[in-house]
């Protein structure tokens, strides 16, 4: 290990790391991105493996003991790895990284996609990093001390709208039909987004551009770092069963979520009862 690394991953460095790789292996790939199809219907880049790789290196090289899950893994050592980790609760952790999240948009030239990082240990996300790469903003969180956007404190906004004037994060096309149906039908919200990257999805909620979040199947390397930036920004979040999101799994997890507490409150009741209407 360097002499001038942490002895225990820290937020800044882990901060200034991904934004740098982000930098480096993601923009300059932006103006041809040069996507192809994985065996699972999924796009794919040689932005997405060049990030994995060069981030993984890196923080080898920082935290030798920390073995890193990457996306661009096969399922089998992502598997293996998450096992590990989970007998090892009192073990260095793992690293969990998406390294661009938002492939889709990136293929598309949509500006809306980066990078996602967390670091997994004792059963909890311990530290979260998500970088918007043509923004240039570091959303970041560190268990029990806060979130940060750019260096400065991220908490939600403190008055938000009524139910019926809030501005929402919805992905249908991972719904239920009956509550996708009742979404389109009367929504009780005032308008709907879907922007393409669940990492960034979890941390606009936590900055407050949406009030209201729901998705039906998201990757552990999707909402990892950004369930806990939204947490720690003062957030809430559950499955639709009412569950804790983060499981410590590869389990696909649903997520609804709001800023506000009773935002959160009204939101989960209302899709609970839609979710069951005939």
């Amino acid at each position: 290990m360097p002499a001038s690394a942490p002895l225990h991953p820290d937020l800044a460095t882990v901060s200034a790391l991904l934004r740098d790789a982000a930098r480096a292996e993601i923009l300059p790939r932006a103006q041809a991105p040069q996507p192809h199809l994985k065996a699972d219907g999924t796009w794919v880049t040689a932005a997405d493996l060049a990030m994995q790789t060069r981030v993984q290196r890196e923080l080898a090289a920082l935290w030798p003991a920390i073995p890193l899950l990457g996306e661009e893994m096969p399922a089998t050592e992502q598997q293996r790895l998450m096992a590990e980790e989970a007998a090892a609760p009192d073990g260095p952790g793992l690293w969990v990284l998406d390294p661009l999240d938002g492939t889709s948009n990136f293929s598309a030239g949509l500006p809306v996609f980066g990078p996602s990082l967390a670091w997994i240990r004792g059963g909890k996300v311990q530290l979260g990093v998500v970088v918007d790469v043509m923004r240039d903003e570091v959303f970041a969180a560190a268990l029990g001390a806060g979130a940060w956007l750019n260096g400065q404190p991220l908490r939600v906004p403190p008055a938000p709208p009524p139910l019926a004037k809030t501005i929402a994060c919805i992905d249908f096309k991972r719904l239920s039909a009956p509550l996708a149906t009742q979404l389109a039908t009367r929504p009780p919200y005032s308008s709907q987004r879907s922007i393409g990257s669940v990492a960034l999805d979890w941390c606009w909620v936590a900055a407050g551009r949406f009030h209201l979040y729901l998705h039906g199947s998201q990757g552990l390397w999707d909402y990892a770092a950004g369930s806990l930036i939204l947490s720690e920004a003062g957030g809430h979040s559950q499955t639709l069963d009412g569950q804790s999101v983060f499981n410590n799994s590869l389990d696909k997890r649903s997520a609804v979520c709001a800023g506000d507490a009773t935002l959160f409150a009204q939101w989960t009741q209302w899709v609970t009862q839609a979710a069951t209407a005939i």
